[in-house]
């Protein structure tokens, strides 16, 4: 009974794995096809091929050529909401300080070659900049919200300015990080820098230091 309790959490581990990874091959062929050829003279056909893959995967993916742009930033914020659960005898500023860390890590190693590509794409292109406005104040609406379930007694203008001030912050260094062409370890360093200051200007927030009951 034990051994077909176990069975069926095996091939969904490996299937979520293998569709992490699909995800990031085509997110990192088309980087790099943007780079090569240009973002108007690169398919969704030429993206798929690259990345190994049929156009129907690409769309069971990702709605647009426009939205791979974004892949990194919609797969990181998602892990920041996975991991901003309340943890008993923690204070919710341990929270949300273990949560960034853990996901600066993977931006680190995301894109080192075509990080830079999808900065200049972003700021170049005014499609894809409204989207980016989009996407950030999504973000910031969802920290919120998030903030909101960490500590409940956090007032409205308190969770409101904590998470501009942590999606801001941190999204404004990796941005600069990427378009100066910072080297892993440079850019970990900038981003435990960021870390600290957007951490200092949570402190006033007493909420975010009582711990979790």
């Amino acid at each position: 009974m034990d051994d077909e309790a176990e069975r069926p959490e095996v091939p969904t581990g490996l299937r979520e794995r293998k569709k992490r990874r699909t995800r990031q091959a085509i997110a990192t062929a088309a980087l790099r096809l943007f780079a090569e050829r240009g973002y108007e003279e690169t398919t969704i056909a030429d993206i798929a091929a690259a990345a190994d893959v049929s156009p129907r995967t690409f769309f069971s993916y990702f709605p647009s050529k426009e939205d791979v742009v974004f892949a990194e930033i919609d797969d990181r914020l998602a892990e920041v909401a996975e991991r901003l659960r309340r943890t008993p005898g923690e204070t919710p500023m341990e929270t949300i300080r273990r949560s960034i860390v853990d996901v600066l890590n993977a931006v680190v190693a995301e894109h080192r070659e075509y990080g830079a590509v999808q900065v200049a794409l972003v700021l170049e292109r005014p499609g894809l900049r409204a989207r980016a406005l989009q996407r950030m104040t999504g973000a910031q609406e969802a920290i919120e919200a998030l903030l909101r379930d960490l500590c409940p007694d956090i007032s409205e203008i308190d969770a409101v300015a904590a998470s501009g001030i942590a999606i801001g912050g941190m999204q404004a260094v990796v941005a600069h990080c990427r378009r100066e062409g910072y080297d892993p370890l440079s850019m970990r360093t900038a981003l435990d820098r960021a870390v600290d200051i957007v951490e200092h200007g949570l402190v006033s927030v007493d909420a975010l230091s009582r711990p979790s009951p």
